[in-house]
């Protein structure tokens, strides 16, 4: 199926973290006294909220529909009651609340009417439709959209890589999924190649997961299709980048500004593979993730978790140890620290790390920059973090971009290898917000100027349409009132001048009567000197009522 394996640049190889929570199977996660479903499920795009408070839900529900190209429907994980749509605390560096929906769970889990998707005889944009308004979005972490990622791009998709190498430290939630749930996960594979048109499937699986890979090769015999290839890939830290994981299974590099697309290459996660043969196959929409607790805990795992758990409500699962004094959610290379534990799990939590003083010590504080150049060496992405550091931390956004800020894949090699300890990631992060709401206000800015620009060019068409009205109206006034001025000019006629014109008017309405009455006789049959006659008669008649005229003008 793949001749070779090749190497990415860069990367290092921490100590991986895996046995703690891949001991037991993953376990079902007990509802909440309350659910928050944040409306803004990634800070791409925000789903549009079309429940009420006071309204009962059932589970899979949409509650919020999707609006844009990067934005995907919202589901009710339970049903319940919606008690309030107000901003809540999410799982964000900022610690900014965001509009989220808040439900009561009434316990019952009552679902929604599901229909499985006829895949078969949809065309490929219906597929893509139908797991946008399921709400499948990209479940390593990042929750970009699937339908999205589903395209057809520019030059079409030959091969599908599925993600399972899950390279960061602790983290085991894929582990788990493809020993206990490898067959739906190549049958969602098989879904999404018949969506994309691709002709072989690639599965890259680290090598420190022997049980995982042996799950996922007998799923693929048990399918019997000889273009699902599922590859062992070395341990090495981002191995699970998208750019990094197609460079190792192919040997396609990826360069700056392009995707994988760009060369017939589209990449998933595992667990998104799996959501879309759920949604497919039972009509089930994203409502739930396998969710991996690990670090300082007594019984870390990975659990089944409704979407919208707080937080607190998951630790006692795991039964966090008494030194523990902060929680990351994510891994510890590319996670983020919680800042209360009120927030709740969305579509892109992976894992909630416990952490203490001696398992993860508070880092020590930043020194300068001594432009080693081990970062650089580390980024797996071929960058220089040097560089973008001092822009960012400068505020020179514009250089930043010219050295790639956004081909940074935020996987904090270049913090860990750092020995100036320079939180690095957290500058491009920094810089890369900056960009993104300077971009946001530029764009509203731009529309308001053409509103206001049309606003003006509308008034103005406005005013000219009145001031040619005006115009006509003036015109029409002033030939009236030229007309009244001569009739009213006109000489006083005397009675002999009266008695002359009533005359002449009398006759011309005799005449008149006389010619509408008449019906001329013995004109058939008429000889040409008749016919010569009868039209000097008629020739000599106009001329008198021509002379006639002006006399009868100057009477007038």
């Amino acid at each position: 199926m793949i001749a070779q394996l090749f190497r990415f640049k860069g990367g290092i190889k921490p100590n991986s973290h895996k046995d703690e929570s891949t001991t037991q199977p993953i376990k079902l996660a007990p509802l909440p006294p309350r659910l928050v479903v944040p409306l803004r499920q990634s800070a791409r795009a925000m789903a549009r909220c079309i429940v009420e408070p006071g309204q009962d839900v059932l589970k899979g529900q949409v509650i919020a529909v999707a609006e844009g190209p990067l934005c995907t429907a919202v589901h009710a994980p339970t049903s319940g009651t919606v008690r309030a749509i107000e901003p809540q605390p999410i799982p964000h560096p900022s610690g900014l609340p965001a509009p989220s929906v808040v439900i009561e769970p009434d316990g019952e889990e009552r679902w929604v009417e599901r229909f499985p998707f006829d895949i078969a005889t949809a065309t490929p944009q219906q597929a893509r439709d139908y797991l946008r308004d399921c709400g499948i979005v990209g479940l390593g972490g990042a929750g970009f959209p699937s339908h999205v990622k589903l395209g057809p791009g520019e030059k079409g998709i030959q091969t599908l890589i599925l993600n399972g190498a899950e390279c960061e430290p602790w983290i085991t939630c894929d582990d788990r999924l493809m020993r206990e749930r490898a067959a739906q996960i190549l049958a969602g594979a098989a879904m999404m190649r018949h969506i994309t048109g691709a002709r072989r499937i690639l599965v890259g699986i680290e090598d420190n997961k022997p049980q995982a890979i042996e799950a996922m090769r007998q799923a693929a015999r048990e399918l019997g299709e000889k273009e699902i290839g599922v590859v062992a890939v070395p341990t090495r830290y981002p191995a699970g980048g998208e750019k990094q994981l197609i460079r190792v299974l192919t040997g396609i590099e990826i360069p700056y500004g392009k995707l994988g697309t760009h060369f017939g290459v589209q990449c998933f996660n595992v667990g998104s593979a799996h959501a879309v043969y759920r949604a497919i196959a039972h009509g089930e929409p994203l409502v739930s993730r396998i969710v991996t607790l690990s670090g300082n805990f007594e019984r870390p795992g990975n659990f089944e978790v409704a979407i919208g758990t707080p937080i607190r409500d998951l630790l006692p699962l795991a039964v966090p140890r008494a030194d523990t004094n902060r929680y990351i959610m994510g891994g510890p290379m590319m996670g983020v620290g919680l800042q209360s534990l009120d927030v709740p799990v969305i579509k892109a939590t992976n894992c909630v790390l416990a952490g203490s003083p001696t398992l993860f010590p508070a880092p020590p504080p930043e020194m300068p920059c001594i432009r080693c150049g081990e970062c650089a060496k580390a980024c797996p992405a071929e960058l220089q973090p040097f560089e973008l550091y001092w822009y960012s931390r400068a505020k020179i956004f514009g250089k930043a971009q010219e050295y790639s800020l956004f081909d940074c894949i935020e996987c904090g090699c270049c913090s860990y290898v750092c020995p100036s300890r320079i939180p690095l990631v957290d500058y491009f992060r920094f810089a890369k917000a900056e960009i993104w709401a300077r971009e946001k206000e530029k764009a509203a800015a731009d529309t308001a100027r053409e509103r206001y620009e049309f606003r003006l060019a509308r008034e103005e068409r406005e005013k000219q349409e009145k001031a040619a009205k005006l115009a006509a109206k003036t015109a029409a006034g002033r030939e009236k009132a030229a007309a009244a001025l001569a009739e009213a000019q006109k000489p006083a006629r005397t009675p002999e001048e009266e008695a002359k014109h009533a005359l002449i008017a009398a006759a011309l309405e005799r005449a008149k009567a006389q010619k509408e009455q008449a019906h001329p006789e013995n004109v058939s049959d008429l000889t040409p000197e008749q016919q010569a006659e009868i039209t000097a008669i008629e020739a000599r008649r106009a001329e008198i009522r021509e002379q006639a005229k002006p006399h009868l003008r100057q009477d007038d």
